[in-house]
Order: C-alpha cells, then structure tokens, then sequence
C-alpha cells in the first residue's frame, strides 16, 4: 500500500477488491473542437486474500477495455416512485406537445371504445 497508495475504488460487494485507475487526457486536434481525448486509461484489480496476501491480478489497458462486450439489458425497477420534480416535469413535456389536451381526448375515445 505504500508504493501504490489508496485505491482509487474498492469492490462494493468484495472489500477485498481494490481498483486503481489511471486515467490521462489531452486537448484533441482542432478538428474536434477542442474535446478530450483519453491518451492512457489503465486499470489495475487486486485481489487479495483474508490473510492481506496478492491471490490475483489483472491489469486493462485501453486497447484491452475496447474489446470488453457491454451488456445492454438493463434492470427495471418494481418500486420506483416519481419525485415531484419528475412530474412537474413530465406535466409540462405533455402540456408543449399537446396543449390543447387534443391526443388525450383522442386516447381516452380509443380507450372507451
């Protein structure tokens, strides 16, 4: 731990996971307006056993993390509750896109129907 400091994250199921990140960037070309662009992203997993001893180690790097498959499934939650600023919110997105209540009147003829 002295060579290496504090971990930049630890696992949230594991304490036993320590993850550091380096991560470096540079202003890109012109032609890109200006945006970052990640030069060095390395990411070191440690993962050590109940006695404070290496049990494994593996090491990414950016071409590495490139080639990882994210999944795109999602988990939806049962029990969400919308807060008062998400249905004011979504109240006003409905009043701009129909002001005159015209497609709700149109849903709820299609819905009695």
């Amino acid at each position: 731990m002295e060579i290496l400091g504090n971990p930049s994250t630890k696992s949230k199921f594991d304490n036993d996971v320590w993850i550091y990140i380096e991560r470096k960037q540079t202003q890109s070309k012109l032609t890109n307006l200006g945006r970052m662009k990640i030069y060095k992203n390395d990411v070191l997993v440690l993962e050590i056993d109940k006695y404070g001893i290496l049990k494994k180690k593996d090491f990414y790097n950016k071409e590495d993390m490139n080639k990882i498959k994210i999944a795109e499934n999602t988990t939806k939650t049962g029990n969400r509750k919308n807060t008062f600023v998400y249905n004011f919110m979504s109240s006003m997105r409905q009043k701009i896109n129909d002001p005159l209540g015209e497609r709700a009147k149109k849903r709820k003829e299609i819905s009695q129907r």
